[in-house]
């Protein structure tokens, strides 16, 4: 199941990608409509914690991934799966190990069992380690964001780009804090101060694929977060850089999805937002 950030240099016969792009959207849309209909209905003494304070399962991330698994493995029962909620599935054949689904079902549960509408179906084909297809769909706002390497990046089949923000002190960023963030002082607290007075405002939305998602589209010129998981991420990354962005480790390093660690612009703002990481961490640890 390991996930290089480059791809094999012995490649496979070039992928059928629309295919792909147009089947991870039905999965998105059989998840979303799922959510749609548990919506406001959750029952909190049913809400459960998955053994970190804050990181919540619900009847509705159950369901929706059990209608987006549904799709997948319908079309292609050939293709490994790595999904929140039930964990990596592999098959036997031998492309299972190149082909991978990275599913999150319900990005966002916190908000979602709070009646807070910023969440979304999130659902990438990795192959050979590489994000290559990507679907995110909003449901509140009925927002489609599909993407795939080569064919560009829309919002509901309309052509979306990047915004044209050129400086830490113009921008809108966005990150997130991960479930750790009690026991560890790697907990992105200093960064988000050190940000917020950067720049002209830091925000927190509580779903790192809808972050994603809205920088590709320009709401938003960039966004950092630490302690994600490869569901969270992956789909989002195909949407940035087909939008005209940049994907990149804190430090501009190769992007390593399995870190859990990235860093998304516009590509105006990498060089300028790693620096302030950088400066933000060096405080962190007590360094000049």
């Amino acid at each position: 199941m390991a996930m290089d950030s480059t791809p094999d240099q012995h490649a496979l016969p070039d992928p059928d990608l629309q295919r792909f792009l147009d089947i991870a959207t039905e999965a998105a849309l059989a998840g979303g409509a799922v959510l749609q209909a548990h919506w406001g209905t959750l029952d909190r003494h049913t809400i459960e914690e998955k053994g970190r304070p804050g990181d919540l399962v619900t009847v509705a991330d159950r369901a929706s991934e059990a209608a987006v698994l549904a799709v997948i493995q319908r079309h292609l029962p050939h293709h490994s799966i790595l999904a929140e909620e039930s964990g990596f599935q592999a098959t036997t054949t031998a492309t299972a190990i190149d082909y991978l689904w990275a599913i999150d079902p319900l990005d966002g549960t916190t908000n979602y069992a709070h009646q807070y509408p910023f969440y979304g179906v999130s659902i990438a084909l990795v192959i050979q380690g590489v994000p290559q297809v990507g679907v995110i769909y909003v449901p509140f706002f009925q927002e489609l964001f599909r993407a795939a390497q080569g064919l560009g990046a829309t919002l509901n089949r309309q052509r979306i780009q990047v915004s044209s923000t050129a400086t830490l002190e113009q921008s809108l960023l966005v990150t997130g804090f991960a479930y750790d963030r009690r026991e560890t002082t790697d907990n992105n607290y200093r960064e988000f101060c050190h940000l917020t007075h950067l720049t002209q405002g830091v925000r927190r939305g509580g779903s790192a694929s809808v972050d994603l998602a809205y920088v590709a589209c320009g709401r938003l010129d960039g966004y950092w977060e630490r302690g994600l998981s490869p569901w969270d991420l992956a789909a989002g990354v195909v949407l940035v850089r087909e939008a005209g962005g940049q994907v990149t480790a804190y430090d501009q390093s190769p992007f390593d999805l399995p870190s859990g660690r990235i860093l998304a612009t516009n590509g105006h703002l990498q060089g300028e937002l790693s620096a302030a990481l950088a400066q933000a961490q060096r405080h962190t640890l007590g360094l000049s």
